[in-house]
This record gives structure tokens, C-alpha cells and sequence, in this order.
């Protein structure tokens, strides 16, 4: 499924239908160039489980958890990771066989132990189109359309 926004608000609202209708155990992957919106689909699917705290891109640490809204959210960001090592090492497979749900930004970086059933989002700019102009990809969500609100 393709969706396209014309705005940062747009995208945020995106991201939190998609909270809203997450179920835990799901894994999304969240692919795209610096500066195309990345954290703010994030903050809108943080928002759509019922996060109020702020949500920030972890670059430095990995992972980032929120534990406040109906369930747990595990923000990574593993841009800056040297190795499948790393991930072993602060235990990736509690957070992706868990309770919670992840995003994971950059991760055709660690693909070899993602796990086959995980919805990949892809966000691109077109220039030409605008300068907030997304083009947002969603693949592997079941039901997409309904939950988007997309052929109603």
C-alpha cells in the first residue's frame, strides 16, 4: 500500500493510526533517507498506543523503551550499530519476541535476524512533488487499507 502526505502533520497522523491499531509482537521496519520524516511517523504511532512522553530518535543508545501507553513501545535505531553482535548483546530478541511492539529505523542493517513477519514501512521524498511531499510505503500490514481509513 502506498500513502501520500503533504505534510509533517500528515505524516504524524499516519504513524498514529497505526498505533492505534497495533497489536504487540509486531515488528515494524522504518526505511529512508536523513530528513524524510522518520521520527515524526514515529512519534505519531508513539502517540497512537498512548504515549505522552516526548519521543526522540535513539541514535546513540540503540533503543529507546516507553512503557506508558497500552502497551510497551521499543524505538531503535541502529544506524551507528558495528555489528549483529551489538544487537545480541542488549538482547534484541526480549524486545522483538515480546509484549511490546518494535520499530527499528536503518534496518536493512541488521537484517539477518529479523524476523520474516514484520511490516516494512518505507518514507521517500519526491522533490518535484513539494518539499513536504512523502511517499509512504507499507508492506506486510494486514488490513491496511481499513485500518488507515483507505477504501471505506
Amino acid at each position: 500500500m502506498i500513502i501520500e502526505t503533504n505534510s509533517a502533520r500528515e505524516t504524524f497522523v499516519l504513524g498514529e493510526k497505526i498505533g492505534k491499531s497495533a497489536l504487540p509482537g509486531q515488528i515494524y521496519t522504518l526505511s529512508g533517507d536523513l530528513g524524510v520524516g522518520k521520527t515524526v511517523f514515529t512519534q505519531g504511532v508513539a502517540k497512537g498506543i498512548g504515549i505522552t512522553e516526548p519521543v526522540s530518535s535513539p541514535t546513540f543508545t540503540i533503543v529507546q523503551e516507553y512503557e506508558e501507553g497500552r502497551m510497551p513501545f521499543y524505538h531503535f535505531d541502529v544506524y551507528r550499530i558495528g555489528d549483529i553482535e551489538e544487537m545480541e548483546e542488549i538482547g534484541y530478541d526480549d524486545y522483538f519476541f515480546g509484549e511490546g511492539i518494535c520499530l527499528i529505523e536503518w534496518a536493512e542493517l541488521i537484517r539477518e535476524i529479523l524476523p520474516k513477519n514484520r511490516i516494512a514501512v518505507t518514507i521517500e521524498k519526491e522533490p518535484e512533488k513539494g518539499f513536504d511531499y512523502r511517499r509512504i510505503t507499507i508492506e506486510g500490514l494486514d488490513g491496511a487499507e481499513h485500518i488507515l481509513g483507505k477504501g471505506e
